[in-house]
């Protein structure tokens, strides 16, 4: 069992303590159908080193394992969509890139293992970028990067196919809609409500173009 402690002196400073393998797939198990659908969105605020996550995205890939295993290029897409769905926040910067570290090992393992000689270094780099945009250093309690810039998240959304579209937003924004009660989806805010649609439409800082998913980190806004 792995220790749910660094050293005494980061309990002290910072209250951190690891959760469990046995206690995390048990608290997954609440919301099963949700940590295994591929495309349903996970923000973990204080994410440590992703035991949370870490076991979220298993059980998404098993999913895409099961659904499209024989389709390598189906395959590929549907593991970039379930890595692109999990979002975390830690304080400390080496928590963060243990986790970005963490999650792209269980990817590529799972991508590597289906794809062979297939696999293609562009995706690779294309999960990498997304999970750096994913995984943040910061407090979600002050809503701010550990540089001082407010936490901003991506929305990937899948289109036409193979099509990637990225939309940023400001965590803040994103919690407005928790607060109002409005717990749908993640990237929902209350900028602006639709009185025909009786609903809230997003507004994102930032909007890009689709580009291709194992193009993602070429694009440019």
């Amino acid at each position: 069992m792995a220790s749910q402690i660094k050293s005494k002196k980061r309990v002290a400073e910072h209250g951190e303590v690891f959760t469990n393998e046995r206690e995390v797939k048990a608290m997954c198990d609440l919301a099963k159908d949700e940590t295994e659908r591929i495309d349903s969105r996970v923000l973990e605020p204080a994410c440590g080193d992703g035991n949370f996550l870490a076991e979220i995205l298993n059980r998404k890939l098993n999913t895409v394992k099961l659904r499209y295993s024989k389709n390598k290029s189906d395959f590929e897409k549907y593991t970039i969509v379930a890595i692109s769905s999990l979002y975390g926040v830690d304080i400390l910067e080496d928590n963060a890139q243990e986790c970005r570290d963490r999650l792209f090992k269980i990817w590529d393992t799972a991508y590597t293992e289906n794809n062979k000689k297939e696999c293609i270094d562009d995706c690779r780099n294309a999960a990498k970028y997304i999970i750096t945009r994913n995984i943040l250093c910061g407090d979600a309690l002050t809503l701010l990067q550990n540089n001082g810039q407010p936490i901003i998240f991506s929305e990937w959304s899948l289109v036409a196919g193979v099509m990637l579209k990225r939309r940023d937003f400001e965590l803040s924004h994103m919690l407005e809609m928790q607060d109002n009660g409005y717990q749908r989806d993640l990237f929902l805010s209350s900028d602006d409500y639709d009185t025909e649609i009786g609903a809230y439409i997003p507004k994102p800082i930032v909007e890009y173009k689709p580009i291709e998913y194992w193009r993602i980190q070429c694009q440019e806004a």
